[in-house]
């Protein structure tokens, strides 16, 4: 099947990024720079997190505040986003844009981080929401640039409510937490990718589930009629 004979089954498709774009969870990843038992404790809030059995915003900036990321470690993250690309998740990006589908990437990880990983998948700079940290003058970790929404159990629901006259509709959610399960209701639907980790709680809600890109190609593009 050729993009001239194909067409998108929903008019924008959002992106998770850790654990769905992505085979690995960032601020695990700066964790493990950390040494143990550091980077188990991180491990766990993470796990907890995304399984939604304790809110994000209740560890959010105190995994941050405990691995005090620097922007150096920020452009090694961005490197290891990239060589870490789900397979077929490139290719599917530019299936989905020759057909006329609008692409996002919404993430409760550091954009500064995301930036690259979206370059390389085909997203633009302005289809990237994630959260904003503040350096100081050399590079060392101040804090969260303000209000974040995304850091929140709740952000993802509020960022996609927002641009919501940007995105052609229909819109589907694609990713692996309970912080993307949340945007139910907002979008028209929710696949729960499930080719890095599986989530019971998450697939039990998803309209779909997605084992790798093979699979999410087929629910994601169609052919012309």
């Amino acid at each position: 099947m050729t993009a001239t004979d194909t067409r998108a089954r929903y008019g924008a498709v959002v992106f998770d990024v850790d654990s769905t774009i992505a085979a690995l969870e960032g601020i695990d990843w700066l964790a493990e720079r950390r040494g143990e038992p550091l980077a188990t404790e991180i491990r766990l809030l993470t796990e907890q997190a995304m399984a939604g059995t304790i809110p994000l915003e209740a560890v959010y900036a105190r995994r941050l505040a405990l691995i005090r990321p620097t922007r150096r470690e920020l452009r090694e993250l961005g490197e290891a986003y990239v060589a870490a690309v789900q397979p077929g998740a490139r290719a599917l990006c530019a299936v989905l844009l020759a057909a006329g589908c609008g692409l996002a990437l919404v993430s409760g990880g550091l954009r500064e981080a995301i930036l690259p990983l979206a370059h390389h998948v085909g997203i633009d700079d302005e289809d990237v929401h994630a959260v904003e940290i503040d350096f100081d003058e050399n590079g060392e970790f101040v804090g969260l640039r303000g209000d974040q929404p995304l850091a929140t159990q709740q952000g993802k629901p509020i960022v996609l409510h927002a641009l919501r006259d940007e995105l052609d509709r229909p819109v589907v959610m694609v990713g692996d937490g309970s912080t993307d399960a949340a945007v139910r209701g907002v979008t028209d639907a929710f696949i729960a990718y499930t080719g890095v980790v599986r989530r019971a709680a998450v697939v039990a809600v998803a309209d779909a589930e997605a084992a790798d890109f093979k699979a999410l190609h087929a629910l994601l593009v169609g052919r012309a009629s």
